[in-house]
């Protein structure tokens, strides 16, 4: 008769093979579920290819494909095959557009801070926000912060990068995050009605830069330029910022022709190549 540590032992030991293949089916079947992705990228798959590629029954298959295609990562045709889905490709736009951005930034942002004596961030869309991922701060004054911080949401209808970002985006697509908004008035300059932040957003458009005239904080003046990536879509804005009693507004607006160059150097640097007709300095738009 086997002692209660054997027992006790044995137990341990069939505890820890059944983890241990539980584990090892869990990664496999990991495995197989990104295999269907990418085949579904590559053609469209029948339900029974997808239960031939995961190495199961067509019901177990189908309930995978239905969570796959819950989350978009395929999509069911209406021949009823199954393809990749929207998901993958947000999320690989995502990767594209965040990829190695503060890295040929940084040192463009600290020069341009420098030469400011402002402070300096740069701001992403990431998903349905828009994030600030890096920030230069004033050294001349370090009792006074700005309230924003490096991976804290910006308002994107009350902050001069929000309006820059919004302002290149596709209509489609601005309309969708527009339709999430709330327009809520923080200051007495914050624009409150889509019509009103329409005509701004044409206005930046076509100027190329964008300002923040207390439109959150009131004692914080901004403005922003557009950044964009190889294919010539403005991922991101570089903003000069202050309180009022450092910086005015107009003070700020004189800073425009460094900003722009650096927002064009920080695009150059992910591959943009502005038209021949326009500076590559980003000198030939300035405030008036």
């Amino acid at each position: 008769m086997a002692s209660p540590e054997g027992s006790v032992m044995v137990a341990c030991a069939r505890s820890s093979t059944l983890r241990g293949n539980g584990e090892t089916a869990l990664a496999q079947s990991i495995r197989r579920a990104i295999d269907l992705i990418r085949r579904s990228a590559e053609h469209p798959l029948s339900l029974t290819e997808a239960a031939d590629v995961l190495g199961v029954h067509k019901s177990t298959a189908l309930r995978i494909l239905q969570t796959l295609e819950s989350a978009r990562f395929v999509r069911r045709t209406g021949a009823g095959t199954y393809v990749l889905g929207s998901g993958l490709i947000e999320l690989s736009e995502l990767a594209l557009g965040s990829m190695d951005l503060r890295q040929p930034a940084a040192a463009h942002l600290r020069a341009l801070q420098r030469e400011t004596g402002h402070t300096v961030h740069l701001a992403q869309l990431t998903g349905d926000e828009i994030i600030y991922i890096d920030k230069v701060d004033s050294p001349a004054f370090d009792a006074v912060k700005l309230p924003s911080r490096i991976g804290r949401a910006v308002s994107i209808y009350a902050s001069a990068v929000g309006k820059t970002i919004l302002a290149y985006l596709p209509r489609q697509e601005r309309d969708r995050l527009l339709s999430y908004v709330v327009f809520e008035k923080f200051t007495d300059t914050t624009f409150t009605d889509h019509d009103a932040l329409e005509a701004e957003l044409a206005r930046i458009h076509d100027c190329g830069w964008a300002m923040d005239n207390g439109e959150h904080d009131a004692y914080v003046m901004c403005v922003a330029a557009p950044i964009r990536d190889s294919r010539g879509q403005v991922i991101a804005a570089a903003s000069i910022t202050a309180i009022e009693v450092i910086a005015s507004l107009d003070q700020l607006k004189s800073n425009l022709p460094l900003l722009l160059e650096t927002a064009n150097k920080i695009s150059y640097e992910l591959g943009y190549t502005p038209p021949s007709s326009a500076n590559p300095d980003g000198e030939s738009r300035t405030a008036t």
